[in-house]
C-alpha cells in the first residue's frame, strides 16, 4: 500500500507547518544538491535548513493486508477510518507496506488499544527477517490508545512489515503504524567524476575508466549511464567498469555519476560518445509473421505483425513498405500509415532488421482498402513543414495564432507564424545547459496575456532548475526575468521541464528526479513530482499537502521519475506522460495527491501494490514520451526514443484509453512536442540533435503541421460560418461598413460540431492584428445541445431566444449588448471567432458589469477545448 498522506516534517522538534515555511532548501539529504545556496520562491520567506529533518509517515492498519482479523470502528479514538481487531488465535497478522524514501535506521511506532490486563505480544518480521517481539500491554480500556515502538533497518523502497500474534489472545486493536526516519545530516553531494574514457570497444561490450569523485564523507557507488538510464553500478572504490550488454553497430553516449551514503548524487561526468563495431553476424532475423490490418479510415491504415527473432538476440527494428516504397521504420509491432486516398487499395509488407543491417525477407503481403470519405476520427496526417529551428522543446500559441517556441540549447525564444516566418525575440537570461537534458525547456503563455503580457519559462540555471516569468507585448521580449519558483534540483538528466496552465488558472510543472530516485517519494523535495502553483509563485492553499508546509505545499502528485507531457481532457482531468528507466514508459491519469510509485514501481514492473497504475505502458525502446496534447478527448504523444507519435482516444467513462495508433514512425526522428493550433491542427517538433548538448549552430530540427482529414478536429469539433470561409473576408454586412457606424452590427451565422462532454459553449470575437487581442464580443452559456447561432442575434445581456446565453461587447450603452463587428478603418486586420467547449453550464463569476478581459479569462478557465474560425476585414465607418 502507498503511504497515507501527509508526511509530518519536523526540524529540531518543531513542526514545519507551524513555522509557515515557504520551502525547504534543495540542498538536503532528500534532494539532489547542485551546490547552490538554498532558494526561495518569489515572495516567500527564507527556508530553514532541513538537514536535521525527521520524517514521519503514517500507515493506517485498516489499509494493510490482514489475515484472521477484521476492520472495526466500535471503539472511539482511532485515526483514519477504523482499526484492526486481531482474531484471538496464534498467527493472526497485519502486514504493512512501508515505503522508505531512504535506507537506514527507522523507528516504527504502533498505535494500539488493549482493554485487557494481559500483554498481547506480536512477532515483528521485516521483509521475511525476524526482528523479535513487540509487547502490547494493557491500556486500561479499548478506547484508550497508546504506542509501542521498535527500531529496525529498512531498505529504500517498499518494505513488508508483518506483526503476527504469538498467543491465543491474538494481538491488540491496531490503529496505525508510523515510520519515523531521521535523515542523514550530510547535505553535500560528491564532485562529478572526471576524465571519463572508453576503451576496448567491442560489438557488445566496452570498458570505461574515470577519475574518482570526491566527497566530504565518502563516495559509496558510481552509476554508468546511457542518457538517463543506468547500464551498470559499481562501488565507491571502483573507477572502472566493463559493460557487456551493448548492441553491435549502435551509437552510445555514456556518462558516470557518483553517490554518497546519504543518497546525494553528483552532477554527471563528461560524456563519451562512440559507435560499437558491427559483429560478424550475417544471419538476418526471421520473417515477421501474420501481418494484418487492425484499423482503416478514409485516409489511414493501421497494421500489426508478430515479432521476429534474431540469432544475436536483438531485432533493431522493422521497415514497413507500401508496395516498394518504405513508409515507416519502427521498433514497435505496429504502425499507422497516413496520407492515403479514400476508397483506394494499398498493399503492405514488413521486413525485420538486426543491428548489423541484416534484413529479413518480406512478410506476407496484406492488401487493404481505405474507407469512403466521412467521419471525423482522431488520426491526423502530415500537412506541411512550418520551419526549421534548433531543438524546439516547447510551443505555445498567442491569441493571434502566432507561436512562441523555446530553443533548448540556444536559450532563445522564437516567434513562428503559421506560414513559417521566424523572428528571434531574445535569450532567456541565466539559462544554461547541462550538456544533456537541461537548458531552456517549458513555455506557457499566461491565460491573461492580453492584459499582463506574461510568459512563463522553465529553464536550467547555474545552481538549479527554475520557473521564471518574462513579458512579451507582441513586439518586444523583456531583457530580464522574474523568479517564480527556484531551487528545483538539476542534473544532466531527468529535469522534467513541461509547464502548462490548467483549466483552473494554476500553473502546473513536471519535474524529474534529477538522477536521485529517493526524491520522488520525498515530499520535502520538489523533484520527481508534478507541481501546482499560483502564477505569482505561491502555493495554492487547496494543494493536497499544503498543510505540511515547505516544498510539500507545491506537490500535486509524486512518485514520478521523469514526467514531461501534460494536458487536460474534457472532464478537466490531468494526463501526463513519463519516461521509464529500463522497462516501461507510462501514460498516467493524474490524481490529486496521488503516488505513482517510482522508484519502487516502474510502469507495472516492481513493487507496485498500493500505487496508482498507469493507463498505458510502452517498452522504453518504443516510446520515450515527451510532449502530450489532448484534442476533444484524443491523446497525442510525441515519442523521443521510439521516433514516433502515438494517438489514442479516452474512453467514454474517462477512466482509460482505447487502442493506441503509432504514427509517423521514423519519419522525422526524435519527436519532442505536440501542440494543438488555433486553426484546428497540430504542430509537431523534432529534436534529432538533442543528445549531449546538441549542436545549436545547426538548424536541422523541423516543426511540421499535422491536419485532420476533411479539415475537422476529432469528433468534428470545428466552427464554421455559411457567410464566409475560414481565413476569408468577413462580408461588409457584419461590419461597420454595413451601416456606416461602429457597433450594433448583425452577427454572422455560426455553426459547430459537438465536443465530447461539453456542458455549454462560448464564442469570443477579437481583432488579433499585430499579435494583439482586442476583444470585440463574446457570447457564453450557450446550451450544450445548441449547434448553431442564427444571423443577427438580438440585443441584450441575456441573448433573446438562445436558452439563457449571455453576451457582452466592447463599447458602452447599447453597443455593449450586441455583436460589435470589425471596423479597422481601411487597413486589413485579421480577426478570430474562438469557439470554446465548457465544463460548466454557467461560467461562474460574470455579470453585465464584467469587462471583456474578465469575461475571456473566465471562459478560458472553464474551457476544455477550443477551435478558431478566422476572418479578415478592412471595413471603415463613414
Amino acid at each position: 500500500m502507498a503511504p497515507r498522506p501527509p508526511w509530518r516534517v519536523v526540524l529540531a522538534g518543531t513542526a514545519v507547518a507551524a513555522l509557515g515555511l515557504t520551502a525547504l532548501s534543495p540542498v538536503s539529504a532528500f534532494a539532489v544538491s547542485s551546490g547552490a545556496e538554498p532558494q526561495t520562491p518569489a515572495g516567500g520567506q527564507a527556508p530553514l535548513d532541513p538537514r536535521k529533518a525527521v520524517v514521519d509517515t503514517d500507515y493506517e492498519s485498516e489499509n494493510a493486508v490482514i489475515s484472521q482479523g477484521a476492520v472495526e470502528s466500535n471503539h472511539a479514538g482511532y485515526s483514519g477510518t477504523g482499526f484492526v481487531n486481531f482474531d484471538n488465535v496464534v498467527g493472526s497478522y497485519v502486514e504493512y507496506s512501508v515505503n522508505a524514501a531512504q535506507a537506514g535506521t527507522h523507528t516504527l511506532t504502533f498505535r494500539y488499544a488493549n482493554g485487557t490486563a494481559d500483554n498481547r505480544p506480536v512477532k515483528l518480521v521485516v521483509d521475511g527477517g525476524d526482528k523479535g517481539t513487540v509487547d502490547f500491554p494493557g491500556t486500561g480500556a479499548w478506547t484508550t490508545w497508546k504506542t509501542a515502538t521498535a527500531t529496525v533497518q529498512l531498505t529504500a523502497g517498499v518494505n513488508k512489515i508483518r506483526t503476527t500474534a504469538t498467543t491465543a489472545n491474538g494481538g491488540p486493536n491496531a490503529d496505525k503504524l508510523t515510520d519515523t526516519f531521521v535523515a542523514p545530516v550530510d547535505p553535500e553531494p560528491p564532485s562529478p567524476p572526471s576524465n571519463l574514457k572508453a576503451s576496448n570497444i567491442l560489438p557488445t561490450a566496452a570498458t570505461f575508466t574515470w577519475t574518482a569523485a570526491t566527497d566530504n564523507v565518502g563516495v559509496v557507488r558510481y552509476e554508468v549511464n546511457r542518457g538517463g538510464n543506468i547500464l551498470k553500478t559499481v562501488d565507491g572504490n571502483t573507477t572502472t567498469a566493463t559493460v557487456d550488454n551493448l548492441t553491435p553497430n549502435t551509437a552510445y553516449d555514456i556518462s558516470v555519476g557518483a553517490f554518497d551514503a546519504a543518497g546525494n548524487p553528483s552532477q554527471q561526468s563528461n560524456v563519451v560518445t562512440f559507435t560499437t563495431p558491427p559483429s560478424d553476424d550475417t544471419t538476418p532475423p526471421t520473417v515477421p509473421g501474420n501481418l494484418r490490418s487492425t484499423g482503416v479510415t478514409a485516409n489511414s491504415v493501421s497494421l500489426a505483425w508478430n515479432a521476429s527473432t534474431d540469432n544475436g538476440g536483438t531485432v533493431a527494428g522493422y521497415d514497413v513498405y507500401q508496395g516498394t516504397t518504405k513508409v515507416a521504420t519502427t521498433t514497435s509491432l505496429g504502425t499507422t500509415v497516413t496520407n492515403l486516398n479514400p476508397n483506394t487499395s494499398y498493399t503492405f509488407t514488413v521486413k525485420a532488421r538486426d543491428p548489423d543491417g541484416n534484413s529479413s525477407a518480406a512478410s506476407n503481403a496484406v492488401t487493404v482498402k481505405t474507407s469512403a470519405p466521412g467521419g471525423a476520427g482522431g488520426i491526423p496526417e502530415y500537412d506541411k513543414d512550418i520551419a526549421k529551428v534548433d531543438l524546439g522543446w516547447s510551443v505555445d500559441f498567442l491569441p493571434n495564432g502566432n507561436a512562441l517556441v523555446t530553443e533548448r540549447d540556444r536559450f532563445e525564444i522564437v516567434l513562428v507564424t503559421p506560414s513559417g516566418q521566424k523572428t528571434t525575440l531574445g535569450k532567456v537570461p541565466g539559462a544554461v545547459t547541462t550538456n544533456g537534458e537541461g537548458g531552456l525547456l517549458g513555455l506557457a503563455i499566461s491565460p491573461n496575456w492580453a492584459s499582463d503580457h506574461a510568459i512563463y519559462l522553465y529553464h536550467t540555471a547555474s545552481g538549479d532548475n527554475r520557473i521564471v516569468k518574462m513579458t512579451y507585448d507582441g513586439s518586444t521580449l523583456s531583457s530580464t526575468s522574474t523568479p517564480v519558483l527556484t531551487g528545483i534540483a538539476k542534473n544532466r538528466y531527468h529535469n522534467g521541464g513541461r509547464i502548462k496552465f490548467g483549466p483552473d488558472g494554476k500553473l502546473y510543472a513536471t519535474v524529474g528526479d534529477a538522477k536521485n530516485s529517493d526524491n520522488a517519494q520525498n515530499k520535502s523535495s520538489l523533484n520527481g513530482k508534478i507541481l501546482r502553483l499560483n502564477p505569482d509563485g505561491s502555493a495554492p492553499s487547496d494543494n493536497p499537502f499544503y498543510a505540511t508546509g515547505g516544498n510539500a505545499r507545491y506537490v500535486w502528485s509524486y512518485g514520478h521519475r521523469n514526467p514531461q507531457g501534460l494536458a487536460w481532457d474534457s472532464r478537466g482531468q490531468l494526463w501526463a506522460a513519463e519516461f521509464g528507466e529500463s522497462s516501461q514508459d507510462e501514460l498516467n491519469l493524474i490524481q490529486k495527491g496521488g503516488n505513482f510509485g517510482w522508484p519502487s514501481c516502474e510502469g507495472t514492473q516492481g513493487s507496485c501494490s498500493g500505487f496508482i497504475a498507469p493507463k498505458k505502458t510502452w517498452s522504453t525502446s518504443q516510446a520515450g514520451p515527451s510532449g502530450l496534447e489532448i484534442v476533444n478527448d484524443w491523446i497525442y504523444i510525441a515519442g523521443v526514443t521510439g521516433e514516433q507519435m502515438f494517438a489514442t482516444q479516452i474512453n467514454s467513462a474517462g477512466t482509460g484509453v482505447g487502442t493506441v495508433s503509432t504514427l509517423f514512425s521514423g519519419r522525422w526522428g526524435r519527436l519532442r512536442s505536440v501542440t494543438k493550433t488555433p486553426d484546428g491542427g497540430l504542430w509537431l517538433t523534432s529534436t534529432n540533435n538533442d543528445k549531449n548538448g546538441g549542436t545549436p549552430s545547426v538548424l536541422d530540427n523541423v516543426i511540421v503541421r499535422l491536419k485532420f482529414p476533411g479539415g475537422s478536429t476529432p469528433g468534428d469539433f470545428k466552427l464554421t460560418s455559411s457567410a464566409f470561409a475560414d481565413n476569408a473576408t468577413i462580408p461588409d454586412k457584419y461590419t461597420c461598413a454595413g451601416d456606416g457606424t461602429a457597433g450594433q452590427d448583425p452577427s454572422p451565422p455560426l455553426a459547430w460540431g459537438a465536443s465530447t462532454g461539453a456542458k455549454a459553449y462560448a464564442i469570443v470575437f477579437a481583432d488579433v492584428a499585430n499579435s494583439g487581442n482586442k476583444l470585440h464580443w463574446a457570447i457564453w452559456d450557450v446550451p450544450a445541445a445548441t449547434r448553431s447561432l442564427p444571423e443577427g442575434l438580438g440585443a441584450g445581456y441575456t441573448v433573446p431566444n438562445q436558452g439563457g446565453a449571455k453576451q457582452k461587447a466592447m463599447g458602452s450603452g447599447a453597443n455593449a449588448q450586441k455583436f460589435f463587428g470589425p471596423c479597422p478603418g481601411g487597413s486589413s486586420h485579421p480577426y478570430t471567432f474562438t469557439l470554446y467547449a465548457l465544463n460548466t453550464a454557467t461560467v461562474p463569476g460574470l455579470s453585465s458589469s464584467s469587462t471583456m478581459a474578465q469575461i475571456e479569462t473566465a471562459i478560458k478557465g472553464a474551457s476544455t477545448a477550443s477551435v478558431v474560425l478566422r476572418g479578415k476585414s478592412s471595413a471603415a465607418a463613414q
